[in-house]
């Protein structure tokens, strides 16, 4: 009997697994995290691989030469490239005054707002002042734009575009976050629509500039229309996030790293093609809490994200009125690490892959990684690429663990996202803007063939292949409303023939 034929319940298939791959199954890998420590998310019951008729499979399949061939050849000319920004300097006006914005949201997020800020100041002809990070409630991170980005050459790259600074001369000094924090404040815009016009703020900010010399705006993410704008407002927004925004030399340095070590893993080069990919796997608490599916850990998991909901969100966000499997059905789960790693042997990924896991960190730890690692034992990370010594300026500091996979992200040859997100976004659009190879998960196809459970690997491996067939890389014209940083087709690119 072929192992695709085994049937999902069978003992003497799980038995075949067990004998096979003990791993999977090791009493300390699938152990509690830490019974003597209990604490108001604690969970029990530590997740096992849910498809275990598809797992053997992987584990034991050999893509075919040609599917690994095409996979990871690069993508050809698709008639796009970066359009070319003005060298010359132009003369810039009289500045009416300086903005301030206050951003908030992970590392990819705040990057979007920077660009935005930057339109923002060139609308209403204003000195911006180098952007506000505020501490994310979730990664506790309270790292500076200083910190993560090359100030020196964000200002010199936008030089003749607006003029920005670094702080506010002395006689604005009084315009901190805490002044804002503490009261209601004329100087402040906290009414800024989400997606607003240039007309907008030509309306609303502008008068308080002229009459203030200084304007705040709070909140201010996705405060910008990314429709309707002039085309060289959507040009500098482009010109911002793909030049503008470079990390600190520290950060590069660490990334091209991680870069070099991934294209000559040392003893294993003979193995090696010096190609690697990227996943992202983003599957750590806020987005399992958030998404509200099942993830196999039992009753003591759904109480334990039930609770995350209601004291991280406090009742803003509440469990779904959609059953696990219409969410599944609609695309609406993030795909679990074993998920994505079926997925992508399915693809043609062999066990030699040598795959860059960007994460912070996996809910349900290691164990939840386990059958991924047996699909893919090359995988490595920072912590395993990098000693503790040269990690010490990025550890225990959320957007700069970020910044470094934001690099060795933008530079691999494939790029992986388990689910959709601000990263994902951000790497789509950059990676675009470099027509580098990005494969993006058929959602709703994959929760709908997680669901079915007589689906053999023949079946799930055709399925998945022909689903992704026009899903890596390809370009895709941007449409209304939708965002220029995931999508920099027309705005930021130029075709290559006319």
């Amino acid at each position: 009997m072929k192992v695709s034929e085994q049937k999902t319940k069978s003992p003497a298939y799980a038995g075949m697994l067990l004998l096979l791959f003990p791993c999977l199954f090791s009493p300390n890998l699938f152990s509690p995290l830490s019974r003597s420590s209990p604490s108001l998310f604690s969970e029990w019951n530590a997740p096992k691989p849910k498809h275990l008729h598809l797992l053997l499979n992987a584990l034991l399949s050999q893509p075919p030469f040609k599917r690994q061939l095409d996979l990871w050849s690069p993508l050809p000319d698709q008639g796009w490239k970066p359009c070319q920004h003005p060298t010359l300097t132009p003369y810039l006006p009289k500045s009416r005054g300086y903005i301030q914005v206050f951003l908030d949201g992970g590392l990819n997020q705040q990057r979007m707002g920077i660009c935005d800020a930057v339109a923002v100041a060139k609308i209403l002809n204003a000195t911006l002042v180098i952007p506000h990070f505020e501490i994310n409630p979730v990664w506790q991170d309270s790292s500076s734009f200083a910190e993560v980005f090359d100030v020196d050459h964000f200002i010199n790259s936008l030089g003749n575009e607006i003029s920005i600074v670094t702080e506010l001369p002395s006689e604005y000094a009084w315009s901190t976050r805490e002044y804002y924090g503490t009261g209601i404040r004329e100087t402040r815009i906290k009414t800024a629509p989400v997606h607003a016009s240039a007309d907008w703020y030509l309306e609303n900010v502008l008068p308080i500039l002229q009459r203030y010399g200084i304007a705040a705006i709070s909140p201010f993410s996705h405060r910008l229309a990314f429709d309707n704008l002039p085309i060289n407002i959507q040009r500098l927004r482009c010109k911002v996030n793909f030049e503008a925004l470079v990390f600190v030399p520290h950060i590069r340095a660490l990334g091209d790293t991680l870069v070099n070590r991934l294209r000559d893993p040392g003893d294993l080069a003979r193995q090696s093609t010096g190609k690697y990919a990227v996943l992202h796997l983003r599957f750590d608490k806020d987005m399992a809490a958030h998404s509200a599916c099942d993830y196999g850990g039992g009753r003591a998991e759904k109480l334990a994200l039930a609770k995350y909901r209601q004291v991280i969100w406090q009742g803003r966000v509440m469990k779904t009125q959609f059953t696990n499997e219409e969410l599944r059905n609609q695309g609406r789960c993030p795909l679990t690490p074993e998920e994505i790693g079926l997925m992508l042997t399915a693809l043609g990924f062999s066990n030699n892959t040598r795959l860059y896991l960007a994460s912070h960190k996996v809910y349900g730890g290691e164990a939840r990684i386990a059958a991924l690692r047996k699909m893919f034992p090359r995988m490595e990370d920072k912590r395993s690429l990098a000693s503790s010594e040269e990690r010490g300026k990025v550890e225990g500091k959320a957007s700069l663990l970020a910044a470094v996979d934001y690099h060795v992200s933008v530079d691999s040859d494939i790029f992986i996202s388990a689910s959709p997100g601000n990263m994902h976004n951000a790497m789509l659009g950059h990676r675009a803007y470099k027509n580098r190879k990005t494969i993006r998960p058929n959602m709703g196809l994959m929760g709908q063939l997680f669901l079915n459970k007589t689906t053999d690997w023949t079946q799930f491996q055709n399925a998945v292949v022909a689903g992704h067939k026009n899903r890596q890389g390809q370009f895709r014209v941007r449409k209304e409303k939708q965002s220029i940083y995931t999508y920099p087709i027309p705005d930021c690119m130029c075709p290559t023939r006319n």
